[in-house]
């Protein structure tokens, strides 16, 4: 077979001179054709786009032919000419196929289409493959991208905090212990208890929840940074929201009180979005036909309108004042549910909604105290369809007032001792906020289990791939 250099099939279809020979290679998508001519769809994972290999039968040896079915994986020369047919404007009439792997068609579990998502999360090693996994796949990447450059932009520093911790940022206790201990014949101390002093890291260690509280120390050093990692919860929770593995972003800022937290969680979002639409233009509109034909409206509703920003109690009013009927009583201190935010977003304001000043009792520790001494900085930016897609706040400062409020929740101060001591060195002013990638992609591509937007989700029970 000649050597020619590779052309991606994304490449392909937008070169415009006709006549030149080039090589492709990709994954069989479908095959048809009769006793004369054939007609093979080629994709390369490089676009949602298919490029059409036509095969003069004549011209090939019978028993390779046999072996180009769907699911194959083949390398084709040939010349590009203009589409005779519909659906593409240039196609490959092929002179050379060379195939690098055959696949079974009494075997491979893709040779339909049409198969269900739920079907699919149990092949997860082949659903890349398949048109929607590959457009929500290259949004991912295109999100994690655009967010780097965002921060990178705007003068942030990329700060790598660690994956292992004795703290729990968030006081919740739903954290994966990491050990080296024989789990089946532990040492124990006097009282029977596990004796972590012999394991590892001489104490009990987890895997992150977040990396706010390491965050804001790289905040008070270099004004302003952002994580963007793995991150862990030991939640029993089989819902379409909730993963055991995911990704966050959480940016710390010096010197930002809650308006400024405000001002660029809106401005983030905003970014984002646009970037989806313009560099993701495609994928984003197959997902569209496919599974939610509304998405695109509601990407354009978020980057054309300003957030409303109102107290969590003016919210409140809102909500008691409205009418309906929602499955959660709503009322001053409970904690908001997403039927409650949503009805905010799509039917009161008609607008996205940054909610502010929630009740101290209902938020975490770190939050900076209102002078009302009942609620806190605290802030989430709601979207339509899914409520909730940013938390934040404008951290305490105040020594005092966090060590208060340390004890109050009943927290263990031996984990955080170096949190607590940032505010007796030069303590200053701060905030932060944190978003779920998959979060984001389930907004901006319009899938409805956050399953189907990571690679391989880890749920309760489900860890083989």
């Amino acid at each position: 077979m000649k050597q020619l250099k590779r052309v991606k099939i994304s490449e392909a279809l937008r070169l415009a001179s006709e006549g030149e020979e080039i090589n492709v290679k990709g994954w069989v998508r479908t095959r048809r054709g009769n006793k004369s001519v054939g007609f093979v769809a080629l994709n390369d994972g490089s676009t949602i786009n298919n490029i059409q290999i036509v095969i003069d039968i004549a011209d090939f040896d019978e028993e390779m032919l046999r072996l180009i079915t769907t699911g194959a994986c083949i390398s084709v020369n040939g010349e590009l000419v203009k589409s005779q047919g519909q659906g593409q404007s240039v196609e490959i009439r092929a002179t050379e196929i060379e195939i690098y792997g055959s696949a079974d068609p009494a075997a491979y579990p893709l040779q339909k289409k049409g198969h269900s998502l739920e079907f699919l999360r149990e092949i997860a090693h082949l659903r890349p493959r398949t048109n929607t996994f590959g457009a929500v796949f290259r949004v991912r990447h295109h999100m994690s991208y655009a967010i780097h450059k965002y921060f990178n932009d705007k003068g942030f520093y990329y700060f790598h905090t660690p994956i292992i911790t004795a703290s729990d940022a968030e006081g919740a206790g739903s954290m994966f212990e990491v050990s080296t201990l024989d789990m089946n014949n532990p040492p124990r101390d006097k009282e029977g208890r596990v004796d972590f002093s012999q394991d590892f890291f001489g104490r009990q260690t987890n895997l992150t929840v977040s990396g706010q509280l390491e965050g804001e120390l790289g905040a008070m050093a270099l004004g302003a940074i952002y994580t963007f990692g793995p991150t862990f919860r030991a939640e029993n929770s089989n819902t379409p929201r909730h993963l055991a593995e995911f990704w966050m972003i959480e940016p710390e800022m010096a010197f930002y009180d809650i308006t400024d937290n405000m001002d660029l969680a809106e401005d983030f979002l905003k970014y984002l979005i646009r970037y989806a639409l313009e560099h993701c233009r495609e994928d984003i509109e197959f997902l569209s036909k496919m599974y939610d034909g509304e998405v695109i409206d509601r990407l354009n509703f978020v980057v054309e309108n300003d957030f409303v920003r109102l107290t969590y109690t003016e919210g409140v009013k809102i909500l008691e004042a409205s009418g309906e009927k929602f499955e959660f009583p709503v009322h001053w201190g409970t904690d908001l549910q997403s039927e409650h935010e949503r009805y905010l977003v799509e039917k009161h304001f008609k607008r996205p909604v940054i909610l502010t000043d929630y009740p101290r009792e209902i938020k975490s520790f770190y939050m900076k105290q209102n002078d009302d001494g009942k609620t806190v900085r605290a802030m989430d930016v709601l979207f339509p369809k899914i409520g909730e897609i940013i938390g934040g706040s404008e951290r305490e400062a105040d020594y005092n007032k966090l060590m208060n409020r340390v004890k109050e929740t009943g927290m263990h101060t031996d984990p955080i001792w170096w949190y607590l001591e940032t505010r007796r060195f030069g303590t200053a002013p701060h905030s932060g906020f944190g978003l779920g990638l998959e979060r984001l992609l389930m907004f901006v591509t319009g899938m409805t289990n956050i399953r189907d937007v990571i690679p391989f989700p880890r749920t309760p029970n489900n860890v083989e791939f």
